[in-house]
């Protein structure tokens, strides 16, 4: 008899319904695994036959064929143990019939029986809910990340004998009571232990407030990263949405954690300078997000900037426009979120003393050094911040800087503005043109003063709006309804000359 169960699968972070045919059939005894399955599922079959047999149940010396549908796409990973054990206990009669169509089941088998946490649980629970499947079974471990979808229906389980009873109405499972998760304030760094850098700071202010990508070039030891690292502390508070964006990433990654079940707090990424590019981007034979999408409703800091191969630092201009990975390749085409504030941080030169007059690097070194980012890659950065290293009094100063918290009222009240503006979650960053045209209108001075700077700065179409962005971002940190020429003066002076 051939029996059908419900199951899922990704390619990037996107789910698909997906049909685990088992039939068992007179034969030399075999068990064969079709559909483009990977290593992982290949192996299945042994765990498969040792969780049955020790969970108290008898496979038959038959021939015994498993199918994956869609059997074009090519699958990975061991989170199809379950749906194939119970695929093969319900050919065998063990296990009715009648409920299999209303559950999506997932999960890993040990030998012994019971079921391990599997990657991409919360991609499966969104792919239920958007094809109408009422529930999902999937390992006890997974709950909490499953829990944040609403209106399906999850049954957490710990071993395969249990998933077999609730199929067979013989046992209920309830559903653990999960408190809601909220981001929390307490990070572990603060911008008021930031000294001087006042400038810097309020760079950073607009970029969070606005979206807008930074890039700091300095002094070692001027702060960098120290600013870098406090970007997150004074970015709104995560949405519903948001989190779910995030947790699918992480999970379809296998980045989520028992401590971390749930990503509730802005992500910041720093990967370093000798990462690949597919680590960067996102891909491989089997697609994963790589740091770009990691680092989505978050920050993205590329440290030594300059260290980085200039071919991984060019792959950064599509997502910087468009907010997206997409990712082609032979046997597959994926799309992955890249909506992240981007910060990047290098020094002036070789040895990095440029702006302290005491440098020894000739003008050929200095000048290969500083083109080792591409003008297209910088014309797509919004502010540009020379940063010196801190006097003798700042840095003996006790004074404590201004709070991450005061800091973040003023962005949280930046983005109200601009959420009301445009109806949406939409910050200025991401503004097009058409909307540019529409929300970023100058009186004739500061029109002028900004056509005048043109030529100054080398202006492109794309830098050009850069500025009326930043315009707008500094107005509405003002709480001022147009863009003053004091708003396109500042915006201005964080152009590259």
């Amino acid at each position: 008899m051939v029996s059908k169960v419900l199951s899922s699968s990704y390619i990037g972070i996107e789910s698909y319904i997906l049909e685990v045919e088992a039939d068992i059939m007179a034969g030399l005894p075999s068990f064969n695994i079709v559909g483009l399955a990977d290593v992982a599922i290949s192996e299945s079959k042994e765990r498969v036959r040792a969780a049955v047999k020790n969970s108290g149940y008898e496979i038959p010396a038959r021939r015994i064929v498993i199918n994956l549908s869609p059997a074009g796409i090519r699958k990975e990973g061991a989170s199809f143990d379950l749906s194939i054990a119970i695929g093969i206990l319900a050919s065998l009669g063990e296990v009715e019939n009648k409920k299999l169509e209303k559950y999506i089941v997932l999960g890993e088998l040990s030998l012994n029986g019971n079921i391990r946490k599997i990657d991409g649980a919360i991609n499966s629970v969104i792919c239920a809910k958007e094809n109408g499947v009422s529930g999902i079974i999937l390992p006890r471990e997974n709950y909490l990340e499953a829990s944040v979808i609403k209106g399906v229906e999850i049954i957490p389980v710990d071993n395969l004998v249990q998933v077999v009873e609730f199929l067979n109405d013989k046992i209920e499972i309830e559903s653990p009571k999960v408190e809601s998760r909220k981001e929390e304030n307490d990070y572990l760094v603060d911008f008021k232990e930031v000294k001087g850098q006042v400038q810097a700071k309020r760079c950073i202010e607009i970029a969070a407030a606005g979206g807008h990508n930074f890039y700091m070039i300095g002094t070692p030891g001027a702060g960098k990263s120290m600013l870098a690292k406090r970007l997150p502390t004074i970015l709104p508070i995560m949405n519903e949405d948001e989190i779910i964006e995030s947790t699918k990433i992480y999970s379809s990654t296998g980045l989520l954690t028992k401590d971390m079940p749930i990503i509730n707090r802005r992500p910041f990424r720093s990967p370093h300078h000798s990462s690949s590019m597919v680590s960067i981007v996102g891909g491989g034979r089997v697609p994963k997000a790589g740091e770009i999408s990691l680092a989505h409703n978050g920050v993205l800091f590329l440290d030594e900037v300059t260290e980085f191969p200039r071919l991984v630092l060019e792959t950064l201009r599509q997502p910087l426009e468009d907010k997206k990975v997409s990712i082609t390749r032979a046997e597959y085409r994926v799309e992955m979120p890249a909506d992240m504030v981007l910060i990047m941080a290098s020094n002036p030169c070789p040895c990095g003393n440029l702006f302290e007059n005491r440098c020894t690097c000739s003008p050929f070194q200095i000048n290969r050094y500083q083109h080792k980012i591409s003008g297209p890659l910088l014309d797509r950065i919004d502010l540009y911040l020379e940063i010196k290293k801190l006097s003798s009094s700042e840095l003996s100063s006790y004074k404590e800087g201004e709070s991450s918290i005061r800091i973040r009222g003023r962005v949280e009240k930046a983005r109200k503005i601009q959420w009301k503006r445009f109806g949406n979650s939409k910050i200025n960053g991401n503004m097009t043109p058409k909307e540019i045209k529409t929300h970023c209108k100058l009186d004739d001075r500061s029109k002028k003063v900004l056509i005048d700077s043109i030529d100054v700065f080398g202006l492109s179409g794309r830098s050009y709006d850069k500025v009326l962005k930043v315009g707008r971002t500094i107005a509405d940190l003002e709480g001022s309804e147009n863009i003053e020429l004091s708003h396109i003066m500042e915006a201005l002076s964080y152009r590259k000359k």
